[in-house]
């Protein structure tokens, strides 16, 4: 299984828009940051989690022309802006299958309903299949998929294991009884959105206690603002096993 960070950015991205924090002036790439994402690839097939608004971009840089699937963590902005990116895909490969809660689902057809609407539908529009999860395994080709259900503030998330991997972002918390389902990972992602504690999302600590507790083989930290620091600071603070994504890596599992 090869995973790409298409993304590793929190939802302004960094640079922010007119910031003069020295990590939003940084010359270094690593310190670049879209909204989050990345690409799951197994045999012949490739899914996507999350689509941002940097979504198109992202396509474009890692040369993209064909995804099998969106899977969605939860409905905010900077996770499904990027839908109506998806169309020259679908005109090229046919309707695109998406997978979510049907609360994300709901939230998608409000803000994309000419997308959604067979009454009202834009000519050119991208063709969607929807595939409504719930918290219990599903099925894609040669996949099953384990959700786990993670707490954003008061928005439930889903995290997902695909094998040996699991990709959890945007979390603050995970319900005890999720925990059975980190059992033996070896590959952990996991937010650390900057170095002081935020309402909504592990700050760095958070993220290293939490790592710690499942005791994956390796951890890759993402959904990162320019609060964090210095891509080249921040990794000489980590256990050696844990690693900063940064947008463009590539890993495999």
């Amino acid at each position: 299984m090869r995973i790409t960070f298409l993304g590793t950015g929190t939802s302004q991205g960094i640079p922010i828009i007119g910031s003069t924090h020295p990590v939003c002036l940084s010359k270094d790439p690593k310190d670049r940051r879209l909204r989050v994402s990345v690409l799951i690839e197994w045999g012949d097939y490739k899914f996507v989690i999350d689509c941002g608004p940097d979504f198109r971009e992202q396509m474009l840089r890692e040369n993209c022309l064909k995804i099998d699937g969106i899977i969605f963590t939860h409905e905010h902005s900077d996770h499904v802006a990027g839908l109506d990116d998806i169309r020259p895909l679908c005109y090229r490969n046919g309707s695109m299958p998406i997978y979510a809660q049907q609360r994300v689902v709901d939230s998608l057809k409000r803000r994309f309903d000419y997308i959604f609407d067979a009454h009202n539908k834009y000519p050119g529009a991208p063709e969607i299949i929807v595939n409504v999860l719930k918290n219990k395994p599903f099925a894609l080709p040669e996949m099953k998929v384990i959700p786990i259900r993670a707490n954003h503030y008061f928005v439930d998330v889903f995290g997902y294991r695909f094998g040996d991997f699991i990709y959890l972002t945007d979390v603050k918390s995970v319900p005890a009884e999720e925990m059975h389902k980190f059992k033996n990972t070896k590959v952990l992602v996991v937010n650390a959105l900057r170095i002081t504690p935020h309402l909504s999302h592990f700050n760095l600590e958070e993220a290293l206690n939490f790592i710690e507790e499942v005791n994956p083989e390796r951890a890759y930290l993402t959904h990162i603002s320019h609060l964090l620091g210095f891509h080249n600071e921040v990794e000489k603070m980590l256990p050696k096993h844990v690693y900063l994504a940064y947008d463009g890596l590539k890993i495999t599992v």
